[in-house]
Formats: C-alpha cells, sequence, structure tokens
C-alpha cells in the first residue's frame, strides 16, 4: 500500500474543516503498523481512507497498483472483497445472522469455494466451534470480536484493518483479543494497519505511525 499526499476537507457549517492534511508513507507486505494519536487527531478517517469507504480530497491510496479514488463505489467494494479484511471497535455484526452466517457470508460474496467448512474452521480457531448457531445479541463482548476476528481473516485477505479493536472490551478481554490477533495475522503472513490509543498494543507492532490534528508527526 502507498498513500502519497493525502487529504480530506469536509464543509462545517458552510467553511472548510482540514481532517487530514498531506499524508505520505508506504507499508510493505507482512508488516504490522500501527496509527496512534489523540481523539479527533483523524486516525479513523484515515483508515476510512485507506479501505476506500471514503475518497480524499486530495491526494491517493494505491492498493495492489489501483488508486482508489480513480475507481467508482462498485469497483471498490469489489477490491475490497478481494483484498481486505476488517476488525470494527463495535464489531459491526449482524443481529439477524446467526454466529456461522456471520462469518460466511463475506466468503459468500467472494464467491469461495467451500465457504461453511472454512468458516466453520475458523471460528473452530477462534475457539467458538460450539457457538456456531449462536445469535451476537447472547455472546459477550468479547467472543462477539473473537466472530469478527474470524470473519476478517477468513476470506485469506491480503492487508487486514483493525479500528481500536478492544475499544469495546475491558481490560483483561482486550488483551486476549490483541493476542488472538497478533497470533492469527503472524501465521497467516498478512499486513496489518492497526488504529489504537494503546501505547502497549502500538508497541507490538513492527511500526507506529503518530497523528496529530490531521498530519503525520515524527
Amino acid at each position: 500500500m502507498e498513500v502519497v499526499g493525502l487529504g480530506k476537507t469536509v464543509d462545517s457549517g458552510g467553511a472548510p474543516l482540514t481532517i487530514l492534511q498531506d499524508i505520505s508513507f508506504s507499508v510493505m507486505p507482512g508488516e504490522t503498523v500501527a496509527i496512534v494519536g489523540a481523539s479527533g487527531s483523524g486516525k479513523s478517517t484515515l483508515l476510512g481512507l485507506l479501505a476506500g469507504l471514503d475518497v480524499p480530497t486530495s491526494g491517493e491510496v494505491r492498493l495492489d497498483g489501483h488508486a482508489l479514488g480513480a475507481l467508482d463505489e462498485d469497483a471498490r467494494a469489489a477490491l475490497r472483497r478481494r483484498l481486505l479484511g476488517f476488525v470494527f471497535q463495535s464489531f459491526q455484526l449482524l443481529p439477524s445472522l446467526t454466529v456461522l452466517e456471520n462469518v460466511l457470508l463475506p466468503l459468500e460474496l467472494g464467491g469461495f469455494s467451500r465457504s461453511t467448512a472454512v468458516a466453520r474452521d475458523w471460528l473452530t480457531r477462534v475457539g467458538l466451534s460450539a457457538r456456531l448457531q449462536h445469535y451476537p445479541k447472547t455472546l459477550s463482548g468479547g467472543e462477539q470480536q473473537r466472530v469478527a476476528l474470524a470473519r476478517a481473516f477468513a476470506p485469506d485477505p491480503r492487508l487486514v484493518l483493525a479500528d481500536e479493536p478492544t475499544g469495546n472490551l475491558d481490560a483483561a478481554t482486550g488483551r486476549q483479543i490483541i493476542d488472538m490477533m497478533f497470533d492469527l495475522n503472524a501465521s497467516q503472513g498478512k499486513t496489518l494497519i492497526l488504529v489504537t490509543h494503546d501505547e502497549a498494543i502500538a508497541a507490538r507492532c513492527s511500526r507506529v505511525l503518530r497523528m496529530h490534528a490531521g498530519q503525520l508527526v515524527v
């Protein structure tokens, strides 16, 4: 991934508000990178741009040779399905689907063969083989985040993006989830970009990018 001169400005009451300004960096395959900064520094906005969930005002994000800003929404969605996995602070599980169905969904959208077997295998890896037919509302926060980990890794993405993955968990559960995420990532040889406010988590990454007021700082 390569980020070149990335900027994001939005309208705020008729006046422009700069959220990100002149962000440039690259991430090599297999790297683990933490993005840290105070609340409001632009971390989550940056992650959304890296995923192609939003488009920048200036600059570009290049993923697998594609400039995301040059693609329409459907093309960006197709690229995400093929290359990216996501772990969100709020889990983002679909409440009307079972644990198994939540992990199956991206596999089926991606046209994977043996999708049910793959989903079952990943849920076993995260210790939820006995919870396949349960719904998210019956799970603890830690269990829901383990489902989210399985969902992120099951489609075999090249890049996993995580936005404050322990933000809604207690300290002990958060440590378990982070240990599991790093173990899964290392065993699969994926690239990981992680937004966090936790310096201990950031220190486990191979590189840390620090943000302040929408800019990268040394």
